[in-house]
């Protein structure tokens, strides 16, 4: 079988409820740009109806493959799968809820053919989204930028395509915490933005709650920063130097004038506030230590239990290791 030229990486889990309509859409825009390519849907372990309806498009279309996680990993090694499984030489990675329109692909080949190595998607609206969303996507990305040395793009996501010696770039790097976006920001290479409305799920719910916001966004920060390690020995050193400059006040009020010492209410407030921050800064270390300890364990990234839709002739999916 030829390779084809584009392959597009769909990460799914739980997503049902779209899925056909996200296989129709992403058809109709392959189809019209008149090329060879292929749909990885990547199945994060659903619990619903998700891989059977996939498998059902296997079925009757050789240009779809399913990949089947043995449980449910996330949505970074799910996009990893589906780099490291990839045969096109563009690869476009797109969410299944048809946030990010796939109707944006034809121009992000067009810059492709320019000469740019990764077109990315640059949200200039979000839709559908809370007032909290926004104020604090808006914040991480800024935050991020003044914390790494990597120029990570504001207002961005997985949404993009990559020429494939980016692809290879990135999957050749060892990390277990995968943070996509900021990898291909740090391989380098020509990079150009796209704008784009990002619209509302056209289905479903968000896979994205509150909680695994804040371990998406400590990812990203431990990732590509250590900054946040230098700002605790910098706190605890001003920490230091206030609490001294108190001390020799007390001594002073104590053997040179007859101001009566402050009791209790002090010494508990000042007690309180040096041990939260002490407890702030071990629990950010520990947060470093403890992806450390997984670096080191050295668990592959994901398991792959089967792939549906593959040819008899192509082994290079049969053949690949897992990551």
């Amino acid at each position: 079988m030829d390779m084809p030229l584009y392959s597009v990486v769909i990460p799914a889990y739980n997503e049902e409820e779209v899925i056909g309509e996200t296989y129709k859409r992403l058809t109709a825009v392959m189809q019209g740009m008149g090329e060879t390519y292929e749909l990885i849907f990547v199945n994060d372990g659903s619990r619903d109806k998700t891989a059977e309806i996939i498998a059902g498009f296997c079925a009757t279309d050789s240009n779809v493959r399913l990949i089947n996680f043995s449980r449910n990993f996330g949505h970074m090694p799910a996009i990893t799968a589906g780099m490291d499984n990839v045969r096109g030489q563009a690869i476009f990675v797109i969410d299944a809820d048809l946030q990010d329109p796939p109707e944006l692909f034809p121009e992000m080949a067009a810059r492709w053919k320019e000469g740019y190595h990764v077109a990315y998607g640059k949200r200039v609206k979000r839709k559908g989204e809370s007032w909290f969303k926004k104020i604090t996507a808006k914040f991480f990305y800024r935050f991020i930028r003044r914390l790494t040395t990597v120029d990570l793009p504001p207002d961005t996501g997985e949404f993009r395509l990559i020429d494939r010696r980016v692809c290879d770039a990135v999957s050749r790097l060892p990390e277990k915490h995968r943070y996509i976006r900021g990898l291909v920001s740090w391989v380098g290479f020509k990079q150009v933005a796209v704008e784009y409305v990002r619209e509302e799920r056209f289905a479903g719910k968000t896979k994205y709650p509150f909680r695994k916001m804040v371990s998406f966004a400590l990812d990203a920060v431990t990732a590509f920063s250590y900054k946040p390690l230098k700002l605790a020995t910098t706190l605890g050193f001003f920490i230091s130097l206030v609490s001294f400059i108190y001390l020799v006040v007390i001594v002073y009020q104590r053997f040179f004038t007859d101001m009566l010492i402050s009791g209790w209410a002090t010494t508990v407030g000042v007690v309180l506030f040096s041990q939260g921050i002490v407890l702030m800064i071990l629990g950010l270390m520990g947060e470093y230590i403890g992806r450390i300890y997984d670096e080191i364990k050295n668990r592959p990234t994901y398991i792959i239990m089967e792939i549906v839709g593959q040819n008899e002739d192509d082994n290079r999916l049969d053949n690949r290791p897992v990551n």
